[in-house]
Formats: structure tokens, sequence, C-alpha cells
């Protein structure tokens, strides 16, 4: 019983002893700076995308021709807009996103390339951005008919 008490007392003692620092001295300022800072960017919301179009039509081509082509992006958020990546539907269809931030009220370019070939008759391509917009995904579409070639 002896040996039981002095066992309880001295797990007690090293709770006690182990307890002393106060936690508020482990903090790192800069640490604590950078989630204010991360902080007042989230208050403001996300980036919001908004396109001039969200589909490109072009019409009747031939098959074999290449088209080239832009969407217009705006960012009308209050933060940055990042586009991390941009993916076509189709090997067909290639396109080229802005790499850097797109501030407020600022704008940009989506290239694309649509090469026919070997794709007669109608035809409808999607290209899906990931962003740091609300929906975090953006599909825009290239549509158009492809005139098969003569044989």
């Amino acid at each position: 019983m002896k040996r039981i008490t002095i066992i309880y007392i001295a797990i007690l003692s090293l709770l006690v002893i182990s307890c002393k620092e106060n936690a508020a001295s482990k903090i790192n300022d800069a640490n604590l700076e950078t989630a204010k800072e991360r902080d007042a960017i989230n208050n403001l919301g996300f980036a919001i995308i908004e396109f001039d179009n969200t589909e490109y039509d072009f019409g009747t081509i031939n098959e074999d021709d290449i088209i080239d082509g832009a969407f217009k992006i705006t960012n009308a958020g209050k933060v940055d807009l990042i586009i991390l990546s941009a993916k076509a539907s189709c090997g067909c269809t290639v396109p080229e996103w802005p790499k850097e931030a797109i501030k407020p009220g600022e704008s940009a370019e989506l290239k694309f390339s649509f090469n026919s070939r070997g794709k007669p008759g109608v035809q409808n391509k999607s290209i899906t951005l990931k962003t740091n917009t609300e929906k975090i995904t953006e599909v825009i579409r290239i549509k158009g008919t492809v005139t098969p070639k003569n044989k």
C-alpha cells in the first residue's frame, strides 16, 4: 500500500512540474502574423471569374484546318485569380492559360488551338479550368462543324 501511495505522489509531482510552462510562450510570432494575413485575405472572399463568352463557335471549317482562338478572362473578385490548370476534353484542343495571378479588376486571355485533322462532323469540345474561385471548376466550350476532306 505504501508503494502505491509513493508511486501516485511521484506521478502527481511529475505532472505538476511538467505543466509549469505557459502555453502562450510557445507561440511563434511570425506564424501568428502569417495567420492574420491569411485570415484577412480569406475574409475578402473568393476570386470571381468572368468570361467574355463561355462558348466559342468556329462555324464550318475544312478537315485539317487549325483554329486558334481565345477567351477573355476578367477577375471580378477582391483577391487574385489563379488558374491552376486548363485541360481539354480531347487531344485535338490545346489550351494555353495565364500562369501568373490575375489581379482584381484585371483581364487576361486563355488561348487555344483546335486541330480538326481526323475530326469530321459536328464538334463540341470543352476546356475545364481549375481555379481558386468558389466553384473551383469552370468549363468553357468550343464548337463547330468540320467538313470531311475528299478522299
